[in-house]
């Protein structure tokens, strides 16, 4: 017996369980055959998912197998179809997909494409009128960056700085020694030896580094008021650890900083957060377009506002003084061509890529972006090695996840 949404019926299929309709009346019994009719009566009565059993003529594995490749496939609707890597991410989605169905995940059906209730949320910009820059002011205006960042900063805008100095700054703040210890202590890291100390940490990673990791951490601190109906905080920063573990496994593998990459992948959507608190009519509109016509949520903010999440990303930052480097890569990271950086713009690029692929079979809702090909050239993977990629995400995902959120 498996739970199948009502645009995903087909007939032939057998109820298994009754339906029940709007006046608590039974509308077809167990046993039933679908019928065409039965599935428009279905929908007309808006009814978003039956129990059904698959008659042996339809091969029951074949038929899951249709409905899993027909869902991922609404995914890759935006790119090449003929790019060897989104041809091999086509098939680890899918087989992904397949996996948790066994496990009992089951396709989402179009209600879940719906908004929730706004109506008591007001955008504070026209959409015509707000303009990015607008909209960073009264962010910036609103509240403060937390303060161990800047404090950090004056210690590395110091010269006569020393580790210490970066350590002795970490220290004042209780909790966040306590995750950033955790963070570098955890597997995914790498270090042989317990971490026992922030000054070690320093001296084992770097200053620039810890101070980059200190970035990504503050962040996720910062934004707790984004109203629910728009946005769950936890997906939000769930997708953006993703696209963090994935830009420092590629950056490690181009044998770059790669703490710098985890961080700018976990900040890569941070305008998309200020978006939300600013424009939640305008982001809901965005949301519902790319839901419900499977166009990358990038592409839908640019035609509902004229302007997307990496312009309002660049003010922010900028505004913040974050080095000129993580601007560069997250404002650029779904236009790596105009990056000054190009290179590590197309790491980000394709770490947000792989995180929106490992999401496909955990409730993912939007369709991927696409990529040029002179940007997969330059990370220079063969497509062969994706599939481990995605299993050392797999590994230490939720490790890290469990540390910072």
């Amino acid at each position: 017996m498996n739970r199948v949404c009502t645009e995903h019926l087909t007939p032939g299929m057998i109820l298994a369980k009754k339906v029940i309709g709007p006046d608590k009346g039974v509308v077809l019994e167990p046993g039933a055959a679908m019928t065409q009719e039965h599935i428009e009566a279905l929908r007309t009565l808006g009814v978003s998912a039956v129990f059904v059993r698959f008659p042996a003529h339809m091969e029951p594995q074949r038929e899951i197998e249709r409905q899993v490749q027909e869902h991922v496939r609404n995914f890759f609707i935006f790119v090449d179809p003929d790019h060897e890597a989104f041809v091999e991410l086509y098939r680890i989605a899918v087989q992904r997909s397949l996996k948790a169905f066994r496990d009992g995940w089951i396709i989402p059906c179009e209600e879940v494409l719906h908004a929730k209730n706004v109506e008591h949320l007001s955008d504070l910009f026209f959409k015509d009128a707000g303009e990015p820059g607008d909209i960073v002011r009264h962010e910036v205006g609103l509240a403060s960056f937390p303060d161990i960042y800047f404090k950090i900063r004056e210690v590395l805008d110091n010269p006569k700085s020393s580790a210490q100095d970066v350590a002795r700054v970490v220290n004042t703040d209780v909790g966040f020694s306590a995750k950033l210890l955790k963070l570098v202590n955890s597997p995914f890291f790498g270090f042989s030896t317990t971490i026992d100390s922030v000054a070690r940490a320093v001296s084992l990673v770097g200053v620039k580094e810890i101070s980059t990791l200190a970035l990504g951490i503050s962040t996720i601190n910062y934004f707790q008021n984004i109203p629910p109906e728009l946005m769950d905080m936890r997906t939000f920063w769930r997708h953006s650890l993703r696209c963090a573990v994935f830009a420092k496994l590629l950056a490690a593998k181009k044998n770059l900083p790669s703490d710098r990459f985890f961080t700018a992948g976990l900040l890569h959507d941070v305008g998309r957060l200020v978006i939300f608190k600013n424009m939640p009519y305008a982001s809901v509109e965005a949301l519902l377009y790319a839901r419900s016509d499977m166009v990358p949520l990038v592409e839908a903010e640019t035609a509902v506002l004229g302007y997307n999440h990496t312009d309002v990303s660049k003010l922010l930052l900028e505004a913040w003084k974050f080095p000129a480097v993580l601007i560069d890569i997250i404002a650029h990271h779904h236009a790596p061509e105009i990056a000054h950086a190009r290179e590590e713009a197309g790491i980000i690029q394709f770490a947000d890529i792989m995180a929106n692929v490992a999401e496909i079979s955990a409730g993912g809702l939007f369709a991927l972006p696409g990529m040029a090909q002179e940007d997969w050239k330059l990370l220079g993977l063969m497509p062969r090695e994706l599939t481990l990629l995605i299993n050392l995400h797999d590994e230490h995902f939720e490790e890290i996840t469990s540390v910072l959120l």
